[in-house]
């Protein structure tokens, strides 16, 4: 029973909630039912010794702890709904006092959803950004057909060039002392990259094959191995050869080589019909992000940080998932990005907390426009998540409640009447 409630914070709250003595018994009684099983006692078969014998041997609160964490789930958790909470994550719950006599008293400490205010979220005006095909984006992209199609040649009687594949030897110092890893002969770099550090490829321009020289660079701060970052390196460096892109004739017989068509104009005209579709598609994602942009601003909430941290949490969930598909875990990716932990959930902030005002946005919006869900959508949903994860819709329902494939179809239907009623330019 739901005693007491206090406001600690916005969205904060503290429960005060109190298990009467017969409660209390009755989950005393069902976990010397189940534990007894288990439980052997000289002069008992094991698992009928009785329940004063139990207590008499190991204390009259054996069961309780058992029993008071019983009474969580049924009796504790449904006085936040009697409070008209929502919590956004596992509430803190707290034992106040236990007595057989009086039953238990507990402190629950609840974070729930923020109160939403929201208005004009209908016909919201948007002005539509779709790029224009120019002959040069079309060029653009048969050149990169053609580079795909280039072969690296020896270039001799010129000096090192952005752009041109060096054959080099080097090997790196710091403090006139050589590095762990900072040694490589006949190594391939690209200049113009940035794939080495800062300033490395720039001092390789200029010089031609034979040449032997100093690079100096310094190591950024947050580079990945810590041993060395931020810290001043000289690298002393043979330039063995040079190699230069060289590509094909654009013809006609380029074109049979690397597409479906027989002539450059065909090849043209359909490179240009898929940009103007990439073009088109880009343009409604933009809009619609603007849209969503504005359906924010419009939002007025307290959002606990709680809510954002748990959303990291499903991010980072899903991230790992998707890892695991490639046969990788999360330590290994960040030791190949050279990023710690705290760093790699913040990545997922600023998304995160966009996708938690959304959320609220929509779910508020809903509840404005009186938005129902039959339950013929609710079936059709169970069956769209089984076949997309090959499972059955009964799987389905002992995995994800009625309710929230419900609330996430409300959502949906909330955001689809402020799109449809959005006025796009």
């Amino acid at each position: 029973m739901l005693k007491s409630t206090n406001k600690i914070e916005t969205n904060k709250y503290e429960l005060e909630v109190e298990v009467d003595a017969a409660q209390f018994e009755n989950a005393v009684q069902s976990t010397y039912r189940r534990k007894a099983k288990s439980i052997s006692i000289p002069g008992f078969r094991k698992g009928k010794a009785p329940r004063k014998m139990i207590e008499k041997l190991y204390g009259e609160g054996f069961f309780y702890e058992d029993a008071v964490n019983a009474l969580v789930p049924a009796a504790v958790y449904p006085a936040v709904a009697e409070a008209g909470l929502t919590p956004v994550v596992r509430p803190e719950v707290e034992v106040t006092s236990l007595d057989k006599n009086t039953g238990v008293v507990f402190k629950m400490t609840v974070i729930s959803k923020p109160e939403v205010e929201i208005s004009d979220y209908m016909g919201i005006e948007i002005a539509k950004n779709v790029k224009d095909i120019t002959d040069e984006d079309v060029d653009n992209e048969v050149n990169k057909l053609r580079e795909r199609q280039g072969r690296l040649v020896t270039v001799e009687g010129r000096a090192a060039e952005n752009g041109d594949t060096t054959v080099i030897d080097f090997e790196g110092f710091i403090d006139g002392k050589a590095f762990d890893g900072g040694k490589e002969d006949m190594y391939e770099l690209k200049l113009g990259t940035g794939y080495f550090i800062p300033g490395f490829e720039d001092q390789i321009v200029g010089h031609n094959p034979g040449d032997e020289f100093t690079v100096n660079v310094t190591f950024p701060e947050n580079y990945q191995m810590t041993d060395v970052a931020g810290k001043p390196a000289e690298f002393k460096v043979k330039l063995h050869e040079i190699k230069a892109l060289e590509l094909p004739e654009v013809d006609d017989e380029f074109v049979k080589d690397v597409s479906e068509f027989d002539t450059l104009d065909e090849l043209k005209n359909d490179i240009k019909t898929k940009l103007t579709e990439r073009a088109a598609k880009n343009a409604d994602i933009e809009a619609e992000n603007k849209l969503y942009d504005t359906v924010i601003e419009k939002m007025t909430a307290e959002i606990p940080n709680e809510m954002i941290e748990a959303k990291i949490d499903e991010m980072v969930r899903d991230f790992e998932y998707r890892l695991s598909t490639q046969g990788l875990n999360l330590e290994t990716y960040l030791s190949y990005t050279g990023m710690d932990a705290e760093g790699f959930r913040k990545t997922f902030r600023d998304n995160a907390e966009k996708q938690v005002k959304l959320r609220l946005a929509f779910e508020k919006i809903a509840q404005l426009e009186n938005v129902e869900v039959s339950d013929e959508a609710i079936e059709a949903e169970v069956q769209k998540i089984a076949d997309a994860y090959k499972i059955t819709p009964a799987q389905v329902k002992q995995i994800v409640t009625k309710d929230n494939i419900m609330d996430d179809l409300k959502v949906e239907a909330a955001a689809k009447l402020v799109k449809d009623s959005a006025k796009i330019a």
